[in-house]
């Protein structure tokens, strides 16, 4: 199955690094115009620049978490891009903590991105351009831990548990508008979030003995969920949690 996503405009946040970056690359090569919007101005024009290769794209400085400068973000990439077919949500963080060391700001730290920042881009792409048209992907980038526990992520299990069901009740309100919203949820992915976190030999244990295919996952084949999703092949797809997670949540 070739998929292609012509004549479409996608916006994708975090997209200087990791996760977001490879969406951003396959996006484009399956033939959108990716706009990657990142809070990072060191590493985002050198990822414009790999998405570039690729295809169309242009990079916009932004952190999700300053709700009030998304809805302007949005206008902006509408009138320089198109209006927007496409938004997948990969902007987050993560604090690795036993659930009796974790602080108030840290809960605030994790749940300002992963959960708030990406609802309010959700509504804001929602709102001007998807609603109006009655069309529009929407992919978030969840976790296989927005679906299980785990070791050291407390925290991080709740802020991607809400991830998982804002986008069941995004799917509800806004099926109405023929817009789709589904979630990616990856097993442990060699990134520069996660590559402290894997140098520790009984973290890794830990992890190996939980993914049934005994590998990580690879950032294209987390890229390749978020491209099909965003399809029109995936058409009848919405409120769904995808794992890719090598049978994680299998057990």
């Amino acid at each position: 199955m070739d998929i292609r996503l012509d004549d479409k405009v996608a916006i994708v946040t975090g997209a200087a690094s990791g996760i977001g970056l490879a969406c951003a690359e396959m996006i484009a090569e399956c033939g959108a115009k990716v706009a990657l919007v990142d809070k990072n101005a060191e590493t985002l024009p050198g990822a414009t620049k790999r998405v570039q290769a690729k295809g169309m794209a242009k990079g916009y400085l932004q952190d999700v978490t300053v709700i009030p400068a998304l809805n302007p973000l949005v206008s902006r990439i509408r009138k320089e891009l198109g209006e927007i077919d496409i938004l997948v949500c990969s902007a987050g963080i993560n604090i690795p903590q036993l659930a009796q060391e974790v602080t108030e700001a840290d809960w605030d730290a994790l749940h300002e991105v992963n959960a708030k920042g990406l609802f309010f881009c959700n509504q804001a792409v929602a709102i001007q351009s998807m609603i109006p048209r009655k069309k529009g992907s929407i992919i978030n980038i969840g976790s296989q831990m927005s679906l299980v526990g785990g070791w050291k992520r407390a925290n991080y299990c709740a802020s991607k548990g809400a991830v998982a069901q804002l986008t069941k009740a995004e799917a509800v309100d806004w099926a109405q508008y023929n817009i789709r919203i589904n979630v990616v949820a990856p097993t442990f992915v060699s990134t520069p979030l996660s590559k402290g976190m894997l140098e520790d030999p009984v973290f890794k244990n830990y992890i190996m003995d939980n993914i049934l295919l005994r590998r990580l996952a690879t950032l294209e084949e987390v890229a390749a969920a978020v491209c099909y999703l965003a399809s029109d092949q995936a058409s009848i797809i919405t409120g769904v949690t995808l794992p890719v997670d090598g049978g994680w949540t299998a057990k």
